[in-house]
């Protein structure tokens, strides 16, 4: 089996591509970068660059990318800016239209990176049988495409299964990320460490892990549909903190409550695994 990720050169794809190849599958990269090389991980991969914003009308996708047998569709422009308006008046059309071009002309998988955001603000265990309710401009643009690919399936039908991330830690997270934050100021031998009152619960995985999870679901058809991606266990951002402070075998006074919470994500919530277990075993 062969299969197209984009989005490959970024945080997720660095690790997705090597945990679709472990599964033995071709892997055809694409992104925007023109050059491969400064990427290592996409070694072994058929590296294809693509720019979304300039699709041509009329190409046929499928066959620019070789025919595969399933897409794991990671691409997504302008994050972590989740409240501008370019995600549903840019990023959702275009990325509608690439995968309406392979669908068309032939695929028949289709595995695509939603967002725990599009639950909306509710606390709790978060189940995929919840009704969306996104509040901010990125996740109305992930659910939109949801929908219009549920839509699309009404007349080329295909199996479509949607991924929903929660927080992910690890290699190649953006400098902005909290972890990140941490180790720079480890490195620079900071006094104490600004953040947010921490008391906040949420849900992460190492960003290995749910690369080897969205592998599992993207190579198999016996669950479609909404899948959480998420380890179904609540943290709170203090805790996160103190066991990457532990794994480094480092110590740091933290600042709480120097930064406001977010404002585009509830106080409490993390993901239920339950459609997750049920997959067909690895």
């Amino acid at each position: 089996m062969n299969a197209l990720v984009t989005g490959a050169t970024g945080f997720i794809g660095r690790h997705a591509v090597p945990a679709l190849r472990a599964r033995g599958l071709t892997v055809v990269a694409t992104a925007l970068e023109p050059d491969p090389s400064p990427f290592p991980w996409l070694s072994g991969a058929d590296y294809r660059p693509y720019d979304l914003a300039r699709a041509e009308e009329g190409e046929d996708l499928y066959a620019r990318f070789g025919r595969p047998d399933l897409l794991l569709h990671l691409a997504w422009e302008g994050l972590p800016r989740y409240r501008e308006r370019f995600h549903f008046e840019a990023n959702l059309p275009r990325h509608y239209a690439f995968i309406r071009n392979l669908v068309t002309h032939g695929l028949t998988d289709v595995t695509v990176a939603g967002t725990c955001l599009e639950y909306g603000m509710r606390e709790g265990c978060l189940a995929e049988e919840l009704p969306a309710a996104p509040d901010n401009a990125y996740a109305l643009a992930k659910d939109t495409l949801r929908k219009f690919l549920a839509e699309l399936r009404r007349e080329h039908p295909f199996s479509l299964k949607w991924a929903r991330l929660f927080y992910l830690y690890g290699p190649g997270q953006s400098p902005r990320s909290l972890l990140a934050q941490l180790d720079r100021a480890l490195e620079a031998q900071a006094d104490a460490f600004d953040m947010s009152p921490g008391d906040q619960l949420r849900d992460y995985l190492p960003v290995e892990e749910a690369a080897a999870r969205l592998a599992r679901i993207a190579c198999q058809r016996a669950v479609e549909g909404v899948i959480n991606c998420c380890s179904g266990q609540p943290v709170s951002v203090r805790d996160l903190v103190l066991q990457h402070l532990a794994r480094r075998g480092r110590t740091l006074a933290l600042n709480l409550g120097r930064y406001p919470y977010p404002d585009f994500e509830p106080l409490r919530f993390w993901g239920s695994t339950a459609r997750y277990d049920t997959l067909p075993p690895p």
